[in-house]
């Protein structure tokens, strides 16, 4: 809203000062300062309503160490997240872009649903939460939604510099293929062989994009399991992605680098901002010990979110990379679950590669202390960062 207010000011009036908000890093910086400022000084405020609510985490008994001390801490802490993302966006970004409607779109409808498995959690006192089916059928809704769009939208467009040095703008459903040469990859080569029309392209590229908004979004849902976790980790990712829309929205760095070039999406600096601004402000109660948690409210929304980025950047490809960690703490839960059931049913009875899963909980079991666990964790991410941000130079 101020960005169009200031906007109107400066063609209208002239108003000294208003043309900051044509700037993608003034708004940008506006955006990570004022979510900041809203996750630290109301989250207290919400901490504290919840408690009056008797919003608690309720607590299994799985044999963890400090397992039983978390009991009662307040739950929905991802209400905290939320306001912090969506408050700065609506004043500073530019609410006509489409690519600003598609992230506060993913960002409330898996807030949502996340919100809604812990009022069932905490206020029914049903400890399974939403049925698990529910939230698939969440997730699969989003995932057309945003591949529908990326796939129709008229402003969904990359641009090519031609030979004679001209940029062209092209409907396209290419991607980025990290680490190799000449590193684009067009969806519509997986139908090229069965179908003439590649206008059917949608029929693997919008499944594509809910199996990677769901995997993303369980992954961080998976990881939300320590103090910090999945917190600290979104905030490493987000400021990655944030470097990686940027140079994307620059005609200039995006030729030097040889990447996509792809117009409007500056936008998304803007958001990614508030993202890592409330993931940071979050971690001021979030760190261990931790005096909230996010529940499920924070954690599909932080996995959805990073997943729909990545898609909108046509960057997706370099997910496994970017987001080792939800990756691992995935694999983890699959092969642990899978191995018992082919141990069971060869040998009678159930094995386990690790000693709990998912991965950080195996780390618990072993005594190790959480604080330190997600300081391992932490340190492996900004590592994944790293390596993410290094192939924009791999031509």
């Amino acid at each position: 809203m101020l960005y169009h207010l200031f906007t109107y000011l400066d063609s209208t009036y002239n108003l000294s000062g208003a043309g900051l908000f044509e700037f993608i890093t003034f708004r940008a910086a506006m955006s990570l300062i004022t979510s900041l400022i809203i996750g630290i000084a109301f989250g207290r405020r919400i901490i504290e309503w919840l408690q009056l609510k008797q919003v608690g985490e309720i607590v299994r008994d799985l044999g963890l160490q400090g397992q039983i001390e978390k009991k009662g801490t307040p739950t929905m802490g991802g209400i905290i997240i939320l306001s912090a993302i969506l408050i700065p966006n609506l004043l500073f970004a530019d609410l006509t872009s489409v690519y600003t409607h598609m992230m506060l779109i993913v960002t409330v409808w898996l807030g949502t649903i996340g919100f809604i498995d812990d009022y069932i959690k905490t206020y029914k006192k049903n400890k399974e939460g939403l049925a698990g089916r529910f939230k698939i059928i969440g997730q699969v809704g989003v995932g057309i939604i945003l591949g529908s769009i990326m796939m129709w939208h008229p402003d969904i467009v990359i641009k090519e510099m031609g030979e004679d040095g001209v940029w062209t703008a092209l409907r396209s459903t290419e991607t980025t293929i990290p680490f190799l040469k000449g590193n684009t990859f067009d969806y519509a080569w997986l139908i090229s062989w069965l179908f003439e029309d590649l206008t059917l392209v949608w029929i693997v590229f919008i499944p594509m994009v809910i199996l990677i908004v769901t995997a993303v979004s369980n992954g961080a849902n998976l990881t939300d399991g320590l103090d910090g976790l999945a917190t600290g980790t979104s905030a490493i990712i987000g400021i990655t992605l944030a470097i990686l829309a940027y140079v994307s929205s620059n005609t200039q760095i995006a030729e030097y680098l040889g990447i996509m070039y792809i117009p409007g999406s500056e936008e998304l600096v803007v958001f990614i901002a508030a993202f890592v601004g409330a993931c940071v402000a979050f971690l001021w109660y979030n760190a261990y010990p931790a005096q909230v948690f996010m529940g499920d409210t924070g954690s599909l929304a932080l996995g959805g979110i990073i997943a729909a980025f990545a898609i909108a950047i046509r960057k997706e490809l370099l997910i496994p990379v970017l987001c080792g960690i939800f990756l691992i703490e995935n694999l983890s839960v699959v092969m642990q679950v899978s191995y018992f059931k082919f141990t069971k049913k060869k040998y009678g009875e159930g094995r386990r590669i690790f000693l709990m899963s998912p991965l950080h909980h195996h780390y618990q079991k072993q005594n190790i202390h959480e604080s330190k666990i997600t300081a391992r964790f932490w340190i492996v991410g900004i590592l994944l960062a790293v390596i993410t941000i290094v192939t924009l130079k791999v031509r």
